[in-house]
């Protein structure tokens, strides 16, 4: 048997739990004290997180027919790349090896530290993050075997302590009076600028819908097993959203969410922690909540080098990237990745890269459902395993929402839209350096 045959691959539970864990992270535990600066409505808030899920759902059923008929390990990278141009894809997969996963990570660690910290002030909160990717990191390079028990175990922690957390809420500690329904000026809120710059928020804290995508040529049985890991993984989450929203607003009052200077406090998990439990108990959930993040971490550490590795496969100038050991481990690639994420980590603010973060992964979530139209009409006759429940309405359903997010954010918040723009730019220029050193190695072995 050769040794690519003995590779292990991944089972249904398995890709579930890497969607999962990529879903719930950060954004949830930290979003919301950045919603409520400019929505107030209790409806509003909570419709927030309704809207994002139904657009996560609409992009997971497009993305299950895209992965369903091109099972490659890539994500957006393989999809651009063959209803597009190979350019197009690169410059996505560009964007998940700097933006997509490593901001991620960097995010979920620095989080991490804050509520690592909130128990133990005397910590440094970026040195806990740094240790944190470097430990995790460590971990998936042994094998895929070793970083899928790992990440099965947190995925499966992290989901029953948040329905236990939910469950709680409901009946200990202090509860505000809240009313869920609709008041006077709470559609004005859902069509208003700040509803949609806080859709970027809540996109964040949904992105990772489409994470078993990234590993396909990595899971048993891609045709059936990718699909069905995205819809569940992803209805799950959508439920557990919509409640720990609830949770969290049913036991902190909003006039808490902000700091002394009137900015947004990340910790909202502790605080609602505290008011359910008190004090101490408060503590003991953020060190869980920081264990829940683990999860989050590995899942992203496990996930995106595939999106570089196969760069690497596809560009002889990139070549490094793709090289794996043994056991089908991209090293370099894990490598590349958590060393950005530590650049971000000591470099950057949380709400700058959330921002930033949001807006550039959005550009390139929409041009591929985008493709999934494109795809039907220049490969209809493309074997399609799944087909996309409800097109073309779901696909159009995400793509209008996507649009109206990304036209007030260019609009609202262009410092971090340039940057966004700026980082795209400079993938096509290592691209076409690329292409061009590619050509010229093919050239000299003629």
């Amino acid at each position: 048997m050769s040794k690519q045959t003995s590779i292990a691959k991944v089972g249904f539970i398995t890709a579930t739990a890497i969607v999962i864990a990529n879903m719930v992270g950060t954004g949830v535990f930290t979003s919301l004290g950045f919603q409520v600066m400019g929505i107030k409505s209790i409806f509003a808030l909570l419709m927030l997180w309704i809207i994002g899920g139904i657009m996560a759902l609409c992009g997971a059923l497009s993305y299950s027919e895209l992965g369903a008929a091109m099972p490659r390990s890539g994500g957006e990278y393989t999809y651009l790349s063959k209803i597009y141009h190979p350019a197009v894809g690169f410059l996505s997969g560009w964007v998940s090896a700097i933006v997509g996963f490593a901001a991620p990570i960097a995010l979920a660690a620095m989080a991490l530290g804050m509520y690592v910290c909130t128990v133990f002030p005397g910590l440094n909160p970026m040195y806990v993050a740094a240790s944190v990717v470097v430990g995790v990191t460590a971990i998936h390079s042994i094998s895929v075997m070793v970083g899928s028990g790992f990440q099965n175990v947190f995925t499966t922690a992290k989901v029953i302590l948040i329905i236990i957390f939910i469950g709680l809420g409901f009946f200990m500690g202090e509860h505000q009076s809240i009313n869920v329904l609709p008041v006077a000026g709470s559609f004005n809120e859902i069509l208003s600028t700040s509803f949609a710059i806080s859709l970027v928020f809540v996109s964040y804290a949904y992105s990772g819908w489409n994470a078993s995508a990234y590993i396909a040529s990595e899971i048993k049985d891609p045709q059936k097993n990718l699909p069905k890991s995205i819809l569940t993984g992803t209805i799950i989450v959508l439920l557990l959203y919509v409640f720990l929203n609830f949770i969290f607003l049913y036991t902190v009052p909003i006039n808490e969410m902000h700091d002394a200077n009137g900015g947004p406090i990340v910790e909202i998990g502790a605080l609602s922690a505290a008011k359910i439990f008190g004090v101490t108990g408060g503590n003991i959930m953020s060190i869980i909540i920081s264990i829940l993040l683990v999860s989050t971490i590995s899942s992203m550490v496990f996930a995106g080098p595939r999106v570089t590795m196969s760069i690497g496969e596809d560009m002889s100038a990139l070549k490094i990237l793709g090289k794996k050991t043994k056991r089908g481990i991209p090293f370099i690639a894990i490598l590349l990745q958590s060393s950005i994420a530590l650049i971000l980590i000591f470099t950057s603010s949380f709400g700058a890269v959330l921002t930033y973060l949001g807006f550039t992964l959005t550009l390139f979530t929409t041009l591929t459902v985008l493709g999934l139209f494109i795809l039907r009409i220049k490969q209809p006759n493309l074997p399609r395993p799944f087909k996309t429940w409800g097109y073309p309405v779901t696909p159009a359903i995400f793509l209008l929402l996507n649009l109206w997010i990304l036209w007030f954010v260019v609009n609202d918040k262009p410092k971090e839209s340039i940057a966004g723009l700026i980082t795209v730019l400079i993938g096509l220029v290592i691209y076409f350096v690329s292409k061009h050193f590619s050509k010229n190695e093919t050239s000299s072995l003629i």
